[in-house]
């Protein structure tokens, strides 16, 4: 997850226009926020944890003065919820200035970390961001892009980079490009980088493409945008950011994602059709699918729940404790909807099952006769090593119990999953061009299943791993 911005705006403030950026983007990351500016004399930073209203207000940004531009909105994957783990990471160096916002998760932190003089000690916080911040400082290169060239090729995982000096914005996709990275054009003359297309039509900007796997574009030089190809790129999108993550407006690989998600529910009805009288999401991220399921099977589509639209996102939430108290603060039931029917209810996923088992109990209590879950994705199996805080088997309900368990632990009358093949109608693009590790255990990077791929492989605090 995480939400990241890179403007680089000749002759206007580009802290604004990159709080802007990441106000769409808010659903990436809902821990902290911030952003480094620079004028081309000195890199400032300013960040803290809250959402990127409560963080980058209208306070704040009059003192963040410049041209160049990064932020950041954090969903931790590395590291606990800290100020000192707030982005965008920044380093000042003997050689640079560097901040970085940085979206996915390395695998080799543990290794990297030896790289570093002085270690875990010469750390302030416990991020893959910070350390990757801080070696980049320290490489003996002649510029930023020199040290990007030499730090990342030793680098292993899943990285989506926006990287600024005092001088240059540089947007950098790893070789497999799990996590995405698109270039804009600024309507008053500039350009921008952003995790999905949604943070460049709230500024205005006209979509130009997206970075590739293994390139780094660079932004602050004469002539436009410089691209540099870093590695040989074997592109591997992470299916979820078009299941669940990226918003329904955006656009990723040519595909606009409500669409995507339409399709899948329609597959879903073929797959898994049920006599009901109504079909409702799970708001919000349950509604394409919804529509399309509705449609596919002729069943009427209606809303059954109301969102808190001032709730966050559930499955981010740093922890299961948030998690569960989150679901009654942001979902009520539509009482004379949902009363004496028979409902199929739509979601995008389930992960540890908490959450769900809370909606159908909710839905229970509101008079529902059945209630019949769709999910308009595979069962997850597998922990996600690039980008996803699920990093232990024993956090997903599906590693340890069958379709048949997980129906009967949520409380639902009958269950069903859409299958990979039903989730690639929806993309309608090769299976190969995206990471399905989640869902078929096939990692395209290796992960060393031991403590250096923990979450908190760098902070003091114990590991527990299955055997």
């Amino acid at each position: 997850m995480c939400g990241v911005i890179g403007i680089h705006a000749p002759g206007q403030q580009a802290a604004g226009l990159a709080a802007l950026g990441l106000f769409a983007l808010q659903h990436r990351g809902q821990e902290s926020a911030g952003l480094a500016v620079s004028d081309g004399d000195g890199v400032m930073l300013y960040r803290d944890l809250g959402m990127v209203s409560q963080v980058l207000d209208e306070r704040r940004l009059p003192s963040l003065q410049g041209h160049l531009s990064i932020a950041h909105c954090r969903y931790s994957t590395t590291g606990s919820t800290l100020w000192e783990n707030s982005g965008p990471a920044f380093r000042m160096g003997p050689r640079r200035s560097v901040a970085v916002s940085h979206n996915g998760n390395l695998v080799n932190t543990r290794e990297l970390l030896e790289l570093l003089p002085g270690g875990r000690e010469r750390l302030n916080g416990s991020t893959d961001t910070e350390l990757l911040t801080a070696l980049l400082a320290e490489e003996p290169a002649e510029d930023l892009v020199a040290a990007l060239l030499a730090v990342l090729p030793r680098v292993r995982g899943a990285y989506a980079l926006v990287v600024m000096d005092d001088q240059r914005v540089i947007g950098v996709r790893d070789p497999f490009g799990f996590r995405p990275l698109v270039l804009g054009r600024l309507p008053e003359g500039g350009w921008c980088l952003s995790s999905e297309t949604a943070g460049l039509d709230i500024l205005g900007a006209e979509v130009v493409r997206e970075i590739e796997p293994g390139e780094m574009v660079v932004l602050g030089e004469p002539g436009g945008p410089r691209s540099i190809r870093m590695a040989e790129g074997r592109e591997h999108l992470c299916v979820f950011e078009l299941i669940y993550f990226a918003r329904p407006d955006s656009y990723m690989m040519g595909r606009n994602l409500y669409e995507v998600r339409r399709r899948m529910g329609e597959a879903l009805a073929r797959e898994a059709p049920v006599a009901a009288d109504l079909v409702m999401p799970v708001p919000d991220t349950g509604a394409p699918a919804a529509a399309g399921f509705a449609e596919q099977s002729g069943i009427p589509y209606r809303e059954g729940m109301v969102k808190n639209r001032y709730a966050g996102r559930t499955f981010i939430q740093p922890s299961q404790a948030l998690r569960q108290r989150g679901v009654t603060v942001k979902l009520s039931p539509l009482r004379e909807q949902v009363r004496g029917r028979r409902l199929i209810v739509v979601d995008d996923s389930i992960v540890r099952g908490t959450t769900t088992k809370q909606i159908v109990a909710l839905l229970r209590r509101a008079g529902a006769q059945e209630v019949h879950l769709r999910i308009s994705a595979p069962p997850i199996f597998h922990p996600c090593f690039y980008g996803i805080d699920t990093q232990i088997e024993t956090e997903l309900i599906a590693a340890s119990h069958s379709v048949d368990e997980i129906r009967e632990f949520v409380g639902a009358d009958s269950l069903a999953y859409l299958s990979i093949g039903g989730v690639l109608d929806g993309l309608q693009l090769p299976r190969d061009r995206f990471c399905f590790a989640c869902f078929d255990g096939n990692y395209p990077v290796p992960v060393p299943y031991d403590a250096t791929s923990h979450k908190f492989v760098l902070e003091d605090q114990p590991v527990s791993l299955p055997s």
